[in-house]
């Protein structure tokens, strides 16, 4: 597995910008304890929980709930450097991995509203800051490192801070921030800084995005690419806790639905026996843009009665089969494809179906 951090060490500058998630090591979900150095996990059906420890070779566990995770870890970073860590969890896409149903990546001035809530937890103990990321772009990148990252620090313990330099002040949400510019070598970071610790918070993402767009390169016709909280520990970690999260991104067409690709084809290929078959079915985004979160129908033109499946969550009503993706296949890049396997039980002849809708568009059969 690669990694890529986005932070970067300076003698004499405190500073820390999010490290860049990467691929899972393999599925885990809600109620597990998460310790691989990246790792991703989807909770909710609609957040990703990355585990991300590029920065140190100390241990570092999540456990996961289904509205967050706690940190446990005992890193011992020095504070004029990069920090040991990034767990985090978010919304929309991430070094090639996209939450479920996502409609990130979202151009900035096709956005109606972006809002969000997070609850943290902060120990007493420990040099940490917590942070809130948003990630934008030229492009509807869902890999590699994003132009720009806007960075919310909720809090901040121990003598860490931003990259860059502070260079004003700004009220956004009700709230005065500290506001800090720099590069961190990859990209353009804008930072805005909690003067005194914040707990919780429901508030606009695009009130913030709106007002980096006058501190930055970031137009209208930029991308929003991911919203992302979390923390960048350098010495502790043990009790940092997300206990809540939510996101959710408004535009011309609506809010994070599972959307219908410009083309898709299947292929279904049947193994018979006796009054049982399995069949393996195979799906193709032919589209130009990735399909996150789907659901495959088709009806039986027989009796076939489906019994089990593998790697999709499946449903038979009369004839219609409808199959739906799991929590770690949910996205189909553009051409890329995904396969799920049926085993069912009939009579007769088992003649194979012809008609096959994903999110509602139709496929072709090949």
């Amino acid at each position: 597995m690669a990694r890529l951090s986005h932070c970067l060490a300076a003698a004499g500058l405190l500073f820390a910008t999010s490290a860049a998630a990467v691929a899972a090591s393999g599925p885990a979900y809600a109620g597990t304890r998460a310790c691989d150095k990246v790792d991703t996990t989807s909770i909710q059906d609609a957040y990703v929980v990355m585990n991300n420890v590029w920065g140190a070779d100390t241990a570092q566990c999540l456990d996961v709930t289904d509205s967050g995770f706690t940190v446990t870890a005992d890193h011992s970073k020095r504070t004029d450097g990069a920090p040991a860590s990034y767990p985090a969890v978010y919304f929309g896409c991430h070094y090639n991995t996209c939450s479920n149903g996502t409609n990130l990546p979202i151009r900035v001035g096709e956005i109606s509203s972006a809002t969000s809530s997070v609850t943290y937890s902060y120990p007493n103990s420990g040099i940490y800051d917590a942070a809130y990321d948003i990630w934008l772009d030229p492009s509807p990148r869902e890999d590699g490192v994003n132009q720009q990252e806007l960075m919310i620090w909720f809090n901040r313990q121990g003598q860490v801070q931003p990259v860059g330099t502070r260079t004003g002040s700004v009220t956004i949400g009700g709230r005065t921030w500290e506001v800090w510019t720099g590069n961190n070598g990859s990209n353009d970071v804008v930072s805005y800084v909690a003067p005194s610790p914040i707990t919780t918070w429901n508030f606009s993402v695009l009130d913030f995005i709106t007002d980096i767009q006058k501190r930055s390169s970031v137009t209208d016709a930029w991308y929003l690419t991911s919203i992302q909280a979390g923390f960048e520990p350098w010495v502790g970690g043990t009790g940092l806790a997300l206990t809540s999260f939510a996101a959710s991104v408004n535009g011309i067409s609506g809010g994070a639905t599972s959307a219908a690709p410009g083309g898709c084809q299947v292929t279904y290929t049947p193994n018979s026996w006796n009054n049982g078959f399995t069949s393996t079915v195979s799906i193709t985004n032919t589209s130009k843009t990735a399909v996150h979160g789907w659901k495959l129908t088709f009806p039986f033109s027989g009796n076939q009665r489906i019994t089990k499946a593998w790697t999709a969550d499946v449903s038979q009503d009369g004839t219609v089969v409808s199959a739906a993706n799991t929590r770690y296949n949910g996205s189909i890049p553009a051409n890329g494809s995904v396969s799920f396997v049926v085993q069912g039980a009939y009579s007769g002849t088992n003649a194979s179906p012809t008609a096959f809708k994903l999110n509602g568009t139709a496929c072709t059969t090949g």
